[in-house]
């Protein structure tokens, strides 16, 4: 009796004493497996943070004459309160309007864009966007570096892309994780066909608008022809610069030549340059650039 007694009183210590341990173990964040489902109730697996936030809540446009509404106003004029990207104005619903709501807009929109800017240009307005430490940065440039005084003076495609690239580096520099919407040069031919067919916007040209494509513009000869064909072959080849700049940065998207694709008729036109973006035109670009923005994939 004695041994059995003192037998059964060695098991139950050691069951009590495993008990206790696994309660121990349990209690310090042991490795005894947890009921089924309990962990993953527990400990939900965080959802990645999307490379591309389709509601920024802050934009800085860049760029160039488009940008600041020039000639949709009056005649050799910026109209800020119309662009496309930035402005104030209903009927145009710019891309800040439509992101940021009409006071977001005006509280959290800046417009560092230049009339006449080139692609050179460009780094030092990133520096300014920059800044501003915004959720969003818009560009659009490279209509000047096409339209110069002749095809030998248009900004080479390899300045072009060093200048582009610069621009991108200013801004990385500061702020990694700002993004940017790259909008295509606009078809430079398509609105000299359009154009063309209003004297005063042809009077207005001669004043110094884009002469590599608009100069002598009811000149069809072979000359004229080629020319034009040489200013088309770089927007073209400029694009294909912005198109692949962007693709290396995995929050940069471009519109995917949705710009240079639109077919810009006389109500999209300035009626002082038939050139330029009128209100509606600017409207048009808004809807584009919106569209790429809140987009859930990058255009391709």
């Amino acid at each position: 009796m004695r041994k059995r007694s003192h037998r059964s009183r060695t098991v139950l210590a050691i069951a009590a004493a495993t008990v206790l341990g696994l309660a121990g173990c349990d209690a310090s964040g042991g490795d005894a497996p947890a009921p089924k489902g309990a962990a993953a109730k527990a400990r939900p697996s965080p959802k990645p943070t999307p490379a591309w936030d389709r509601s920024p809540q802050s934009l800085v446009a860049v760029g160039d004459s488009i940008t600041r509404g020039f000639d949709a106003c009056a005649v050799l004029s910026d109209c800020p309160e119309v662009s496309w990207a930035t402005g104030s104005d209903a009927q145009v619903n710019s891309l800040a309007v439509r992101l940021l709501g009409t006071s977001g807009a005006a509280e959290r929109s800046w417009n560092y864009a230049v009339t006449g800017a080139r692609m050179a240009d460009l780094p030092a307005q990133m520096a300014q966007a920059a800044s501003r430490e915004p959720d969003l940065v818009t560009v659009m440039v490279g209509a000047n570096d096409a339209c110069r005084s002749s095809v030998s003076a248009m900004t080479s495609v390899s300045s072009f892309r060093t200048g582009f690239e610069e621009a991108m580096d200013t801004l990385r520099e500061s702020l990694p994780k700002t993004q940017v919407y790259v909008s295509s040069v606009p078809d430079l031919k398509r609105l000299w066909s359009q154009g063309r067919t209003n004297a005063l916007g042809k009077q207005v040209w001669k004043l110094g608008i884009c002469p590599s494509m608009l100069g002598d513009p009811d000149v069809l000869n072979s000359a004229a022809t080629l020319r034009r064909a040489k200013v088309e072959n770089r927007v073209e080849a400029y694009n294909k610069v912005l198109e692949e700049v962007c693709a290396k940065d995995r929050r940069c998207r471009f519109d995917g030549g949705a710009v240079f694709d639109y077919r810009f008729g006389t109500a999209q036109l300035s009626h002082w340059d038939w050139f330029h973006p009128s209100r509606n035109g600017q409207a048009r670009l808004a809807e584009i650039a919106y569209r790429t923005v809140t987009a859930k994939k990058p255009v391709v």
